[in-house]
């Protein structure tokens, strides 16, 4: 029986440490995966605005700063549209391809800290596009929801925007993404008329009759030209107005 108790416990004693070893091993092969599937550095390319951001001085005394945080459809409008740009308190910080989970991570640096008066929000459709990853348009939602947060607290006025209509993606033909544009579009129109902000409604003014971009105002069915930028021009400049005329609760 002793002889069978040591056995026994040898035995038990060898598969744990085998057990033990194997689990090690496990680890470090799931360890190495995670480091060769780690995001890029810099993911939210924090630094394409650094340097600007850095020499941007602060408000002057009666300036009502606007800050517009976006993706490619911000920032190419500084490109086609750049006389809308000559006003020097409109800051442009959009940046192509970004999703909103990206735009969250910069929100600070890339609007906050600049002390806008008025912040303008165009963001969702890389989402439904899944640039960064699939996505739930609850969680896109979540995340501009998360960015006005960010402004209230900071005594920013917030304009949210709708998306823009699409629905074909050239870069990703198997996502149709007309019915989701609406439907991101609907949640913000509503957390908006609830929290009583600015919700800026592109889409009836640039919508076709297939619930795509119309043509007139894009090559490509996703990104404006010239003449969709000339559309949107007064648009927002009449929410800014009035974004500067609210009061901040």
């Amino acid at each position: 029986m002793l002889f069978a108790d040591h056995l026994s416990r040898s035995i038990s004693k060898s598969f744990c440490m085998k057990y033990a070893i194997g689990l090690l091993l496990i680890l470090f092969s799931m360890n190495s995966i995670s480091q060769n599937t780690q995001l890029p550095p810099d993911w939210a390319n924090l630094k394409r605005y650094a340097a600007e951001n850095s020499k941007l001085k602060a408000p002057a005394k009666n300036e009502k700063r606007i800050v517009f945080m976006g993706n490619s459809i911000t920032e190419f409008w500084k490109v086609l549209d750049s006389s809308f740009f000559n006003n020097p308190s409109y800051i442009n910080r959009g940046i192509s391809g970004q999703t909103t989970p990206q735009m969250l991570l910069r929100f600070q640096q890339d609007v906050v800290n600049l002390k806008p008066a008025v912040v303008v929000i165009m963001a969702g459709i890389n989402d439904i596009a899944q640039n960064t990853g699939p996505m739930t348009l609850e969680q896109s939602f979540n995340n501009i929801v998360s960015m006005v947060q960010l402004a209230v607290k900071n005594k920013i006025k917030v304009i949210v925007s709708s998306v823009l209509p699409a629905n074909a993606f050239p870069w990703r033909p198997q996502i149709k993404p007309a019915d989701q544009v609406i439907a991101l579009n609907s949640m913000l129109q509503k957390y908006c008329k609830s929290h009583a902000l600015i919700y800026l409604n592109y889409y009836p003014h640039m919508v076709d009759n297939a619930k795509g971009l119309d043509k007139k105002y894009s090559n490509d069915g996703v990104h404006p030209t010239l003449a969709g930028y000339l559309v949107m021009d007064p648009l927002v400049k009449e929410a800014i107005q009035q974004a500067i005329k609210k009061k901040l609760k």
